[in-house]
């Protein structure tokens, strides 16, 4: 027989109160299973970040970046520990050691370096271009790594038996951090492949990333300018240094780079308009493509004839220094080939305490040289084995900067003295 049309009308009302049921649990169920712990929504918060501002945004479909961040939050995320666990996870496929998490302690440390202070051995680490092993950039000056000679291009194998390839750059660095007064032991690899175990005391490390004196000779006066790190308040100490040696009637000047690991590039920059006016510094490439050229301002503190020492340690910021000093024809670069690092990271503060890291643009010299994993090129290359002591008693290099600004300032004076008057 036939559904009657109420029959149909009681089956319809009966399936809309069941759809409405439906809805109604559903409701009840999805604010509970949208609602985030404060550990998962870090996990989240991070991947938003690095969603937004990376470099390459063609990497994510390689890697399933959005499925990534769904596996992450699929896992126990209770704590803030796991919450980094989860993180560590999820930036890794992307294969940048540069974009990373800071957990609240390194980022601390990585703050307070930025301020000139620093409590560990001393030594600038970094990814080795063509493998990711962690390698030494630079030894501070003054350090327990610089006083056990420790040279750049060094791999870092372990750090008290833990082996960094586990660790990780963060996690190594943050173990030789810590009370002056205690040691760590290092497993190194030397350019030579030969294997050491070195013990290291930590102390207190006055980076001074500042430093300048007057080079005497016979007939010249030069200015020493040394920038150890590009940290809060160098640009106005550098501009004071070079005030200061200006007033002092130098001749000439000799920048010195080495071991300059980077540090802010806004420093860096600031830095540069000191010695360039009107002069093209840098031009950064974003993900969208979008190349911003940056130019020096008008005018300089020191217009002056110079040279500039650099090395394999001098690395990110101050490269951009250096390249734009060699490609505008201000400076002449005298050394050995330099690190080779031509990414810049933002450092953005995260809800815990801990921030991170993202690499968002690459950079490339006025000429439009790309140095990442290059580096830049010396004009002159000095003879090695380097010296260990930058600025420091029996510097060949330094001095051999010193003999070739003079012979720089020989040639200006000879070119520019007037003809002798013809003899009656």
């Amino acid at each position: 027989m036939l559904p009657t049309v109420n029959d149909l009308a009681n089956q319809l009302r009966r399936l809309a109160c069941g759809l409405i049921s439906l809805l109604v649990i559903a409701l009840a169920i999805a604010p509970q299973a949208l609602a985030l712990n404060d550990a998962q929504q870090l996990v989240v918060e991070s991947w938003k970040l690095v969603n937004q501002s990376y470099v390459d945004p063609s990497r994510f479909d390689a890697i399933h970046w959005r499925r990534l961040r769904q596996k992450a939050l699929e896992g126990s995320i209770e704590s803030s520990g796991q919450a980094y666990d989860a993180i560590d996870a999820m930036l890794a496929p992307i294969g940048d050691p540069y974009t990373r998490l800071l957990r609240p302690a390194d980022y601390d440390v990585m703050k307070a370096s930025n301020e000139g202070s620093l409590s560990g051995v001393g030594l600038q680490l970094g990814h080795r271009s063509d493998d990711g092993k962690i390698v030494v950039i630079a030894a501070l000056e003054g350090s327990p790594a610089a006083d056990a000679g420790l040279v750049s291009g060094t791999l870092v194998l372990a750090v008290n038996g833990e082996t960094t390839e586990s660790l990780g750059l963060e996690a190594t660095a943050a173990r030789l951090r810590g009370e002056a007064g205690t040691q760590v032991v290092l497993t190194l690899l030397s350019a030579d492949d030969t294997q050491s175990e070195v013990t290291l005391e930590r102390r207190y490390v006055d980076l001074r990333p500042v430093r300048t004196r007057r080079l005497r000779s016979d007939s010249h006066t030069l200015g020493y300018l040394r920038i150890t790190q590009f940290s809060d308040g160098v640009p106005d100490q550098v501009q004071e240094a070079l005030r200061e040696l200006s007033e002092k009637g130098i001749e000439g000047l000799v920048l010195d780079l080495r071991n300059n690991s980077g540090g802010l590039v806004s420093a860096g920059l600031s830095v540069a308009d000191a010695f360039l006016s009107n002069q093209p510094i840098v031009e950064t490439r974003n993900r969208d493509g979008i190349a911003d050229p940056i130019q020096a301002g008008q005018g300089e503190i020191y217009s002056g004839p110079m040279v500039t020492l650099v090395n394999q340690g001098t690395a990110s910021a101050s490269e951009i220094l250096a390249g734009a000093l060699q490609d505008d024809g201000r400076s002449q670069l005298l050394g050995s080939r330099t690190f080779g690092k031509g990414l810049i990271q933002t450092l953005t503060n995260l809800s815990d305490g801990s921030g991170l890291a993202i690499t968002v643009a690459g950079y490339v010299t006025p000429s439009g040289r790309d140095i990442q994993g290059q580096g830049l090129e010396p004009d002159r290359l000095l003879d090695q084995p380097e010296p260990l002591n930058p600025g420091g008693e029996g510097d060949r290099w330094l001095l051999d900067a010193e003999r070739f600004m003079e012979s720089l300032l020989d040639r200006r004076t000879a070119s520019t003295d007037p003809e002798p008057d013809p003899q009656p």
